[in-house]
């Protein structure tokens, strides 16, 4: 029998052993190859004091590879059917804990605090289904749960989004809330053909580096992110249209205009243009004038 989870050949026995059909609403799809696993956990430079919190564990083959170099591992998994399997799969590992849990409506915090010593070097290492991606990011970061890293398989188209630059097509509210949390990179991109079954669309590895602090001063959290999100609401749009609209109860729109202009920030230029310092600006420029 082969040793690692991943093989495609081990894969399949234990999904026959089950019976285990596979959930299109879950996102399920597993990886059948260990080397991209190995990619995976390394991008996450974890020591064996560190420990790791993983969702969406699916057979155990990702939990797998962190608890053979990491000191304590917890998973979060939301279909029942698997907790019987990885119970099986994962009892060479008696430091890893497998939460039956969805990871949305979880304190993750109060977790990390029973489970994980105090001051341990944490991270996140998960392939994310994919249709629930961005909602665990944003949950991870907006929670500021207190993780070095996070290492996520998601849609390559996804990832770029987040990791994206001010003046490319992907850049957007996305990149902006992801960025001012955590430095962004892509790592590698997956290939289709390592699932079972094939998903539709590429994936990538995608790092985000916890900030010990935002890389802009805002005067109020929220507020920026609604000018941001206004300010792509529509993207062909300009800045001044965007925010004029945002604005129309507070302002005229030759008011806005005037505003943008006093800070050399065009009124013309569209949201995919601005860097998070300048949406550092207009926050905190329009927010005590706000009504």
């Amino acid at each position: 029998m082969d040793k690692d989870i991943a093989t495609p050949k081990r894969t399949k026995e234990i999904l026959n052993q089950y019976g285990f059909s596979f959930k299109k609403s879950l996102g399920q799809n597993f990886l059948i190859d260990p080397n991209i696993l190995i990619k995976i956990v390394r991008a996450a430079n974890l020591s064996e004091k560190s420990g790791v919190i993983e969702i969406g564990p699916g057979i155990g083959a990702l939990t797998e590879q962190l608890a053979k170099v990491a000191e304590r591992v917890l998973a979060y998994e939301i279909d029942q059917r698997l907790i019987p399997i990885l119970a099986e799969t994962l009892s060479p590992y008696p430091h890893v804990k497998i939460m039956h849990q969805d990871v949305l409506k979880t304190d993750v915090k109060n977790e990390i605090d029973e489970f994980f010593e105090e001051g341990q070097d944490l991270a996140v290492v998960a392939n994310l289904p994919y249709y629930v991606t961005t909602p665990i990011l944003m949950k991870l970061l907006e929670d500021k749960v207190p993780v070095r890293v996070i290492v996520v398989m998601l849609q390559k188209e996804v990832a770029e989004r987040i990791a994206a630059k001010p003046g490319s097509k992907a850049y957007g509210s996305l990149s902006i809330a992801a960025q001012y949390y955590a430095e962004a990179e892509t790592i590698f991109t997956v290939p289709k053909t390592v699932f079972v079954p094939q998903p539709n669309v590429d994936s990538a590895i995608l790092r985000l580096t916890k900030r010990s602090s935002p890389p802009v001063d805002v005067k109020n959290e929220s507020f920026f992110f609604e000018i941001v999100q206004a300010s792509f609401v529509q993207r062909r749009k300009t800045l001044l249209n965007n925010l004029a609209k945002f604005f129309e109860e507070s302002f005229l729109k030759s008011q806005v205009a005037d505003m943008l202009s006093k800070m050399d920030i065009d009124p013309k230029r569209r949201a995919e243009s601005l860097s998070i310092n300048e949406f550092a600006q207009i926050c905190n420029r329009f927010y005590g004038d706000k009504r």
